[in-house]
């Protein structure tokens, strides 16, 4: 099964698709999708057009999506949640299933701990996924998203094969 991550962000929307065979990760790929400056709406268009190309290119058979948290400026707040929708957007127009993970649901998943900083995130995803080399922290944090609904969807399997 192969799993994509996505980390939102306006200006730059990290991406991490991995395979999952049983217990075993295995890293296939991880990058940025990158809008420019100026008006959001062609921002927002650039931003799909490059998630759907790397759905269509890895053919996941799932995504996880980070949902965002709300910070001082409720601005930027609002432009975050809308590259959020474009996350959810692209791989629901693909037909995927679609995980939603807190920040700290993702960290306490890879880390041990909700509270984890960025640097202890990365060791942990190099240790899960060995060899891998991040395209940028926010792809990072992209691969920690599919590592955590990989997670999720095993016990999600036990608890039904315990319950049948």
């Amino acid at each position: 099964m192969k799993i994509i991550g996505i980390d939102p962000g306006l200006r730059n929307m990290g991406w991490g698709v991995i395979a999952v065979d049983g217990p075993r990760l295995r890293h296939l790929e991880n990058g940025i999708v990158h809008s420019d400056a100026g008006d959001l709406g062609p921002r927002l268009a650039a931003l799909y057009r490059g998630l759907c190309a790397v759905i269509a290119r890895h053919a996941p058979d799932s995504a996880a999506v980070e949902q965002t948290f709300v910070n001082k400026d409720a601005v930027g707040t609002l432009k975050l949640g809308q590259a959020r929708g474009i996350a959810l957007l692209a791989p629901a127009e693909a037909g995927l299933e679609i995980g939603e993970y807190a920040p700290n649901a993702v960290k306490k998943t890879v880390v041990g701990v909700g509270h984890a900083g960025k640097e202890q995130i990365q060791h942990m995803v190099r240790f899960m996924l060995p060899g891998v080399e991040f395209a940028g922290p926010d792809a990072a944090d992209a691969l920690a998203v599919a590592i955590c609904h990989a997670h999720h969807q095993q016990g999600r399997a036990l608890r039904i094969k315990a319950s049948a």
